[in-house]
């Protein structure tokens, strides 16, 4: 599958995936802050989501040969470091596994390999039975989706992906496939067998909301299983929109783990 994508600066290629319901606009301002460090930010959006095609199939397996193509088109042989929040992270993890040597270090923001028992099934819900008829500003919207999602902040998160239409576009539409998403909850929520004997043993940072209840010490084991490099490293305060609610906390953490990473190879780059 081609994903939309941006792409921002010039360097070796960084790839952060958004989450559930979100899009690769998401990560906007921390992409432009790594490029100006010296990094080509790529941010895709994922199948199901934003401007990139809709599939019947919501798996990780399926979302990391989206992203083997992704690197094909925008990397080449160049091994690309992967960072990805929520069930982008999980992508990326599953990405690791599978194909290590194309992916240079791994960054996975407030999510572990493992299955939740929390989806987040009631806001496709809310999306999907929310009346659009005679919706044309984003308010109107709002109004409707409240009493549903009480939390202003989520209804917002959630309406960036309420498209309005124009003149020349039918609207109001939304730009996820919800019931591709509502199909695959379970599978999103929860963590696919590795393949036999995977193990990524590249560097790994896990980037955990101290307010979040994603990361617990009771996953270590099984991180470290999988990726025995990881490191843990805890935003205090941050639910888990870790990069949403704490920016620079979440660019001062990842810019810090991509300073140590050591050169990439002459034969790799």
């Amino acid at each position: 599958m081609h994903l939309h994508r941006t792409a921002v600066g010039d360097g070796p290629p960084l790839v952060i995936l958004h989450g559930l319901f979100g899009s690769g606009r998401n990560w906007g301002l921390i992409a432009r802050r790594l490029a100006a460090q010296g990094w080509r930010v790529i941010t895709p959006d994922l199948r199901n989501h934003g401007a990139s095609p809709w599939e019947a199939a919501m798996d990780y397996p399926a979302m990391a040969a989206d992203l083997r193509t992704l690197l094909d088109e925008t990397a080449g042989t160049t091994p690309a470091v992967v960072a990805g929040h929520s069930m982008g992270g999980k992508a990326a993890m599953r990405l690791a596994l599978e194909s290590p040597d194309r992916v240079r270090a791994l960054i996975a923001v407030d999510v572990a390999p493992v299955a939740y028992g929390h989806g987040l099934e009631a806001y496709a819900l809310a999306m999907r039975d929310l009346p659009l008829d005679g919706v044309t500003r984003r308010a109107d919207a709002d109004a409707r989706l409240a009493a549903a999602v009480p939390d202003p902040g989520i209804r917002a998160f959630l309406l960036q992906n309420l498209d309005l239409g124009g003149p020349d576009a039918p609207g109001p539409r939304w730009r996820l496939n919800l019931r591709a998403l509502l199909d695959g909850m379970a599978t999103i929520s929860g963590w696919p067998d590795p393949p036999p004997g995977a193990c990524y043993e590249g560097p790994t940072l896990i980037l955990a909301g101290g307010a979040s209840d994603y990361v617990r010490p009771a996953h270590h084991a099984t991180l470290r299983a999988l990726f025995p490099a990881a490191t843990v490293e805890t935003v205090p305060d941050a639910g888990h929109w870790v990069h949403a609610e704490a920016p620079q906390a979440t660019l001062d953490a990842m810019g810090g783990f991509l300073d140590r990473l050591p050169p990439l190879s002459s034969r790799s780059a």
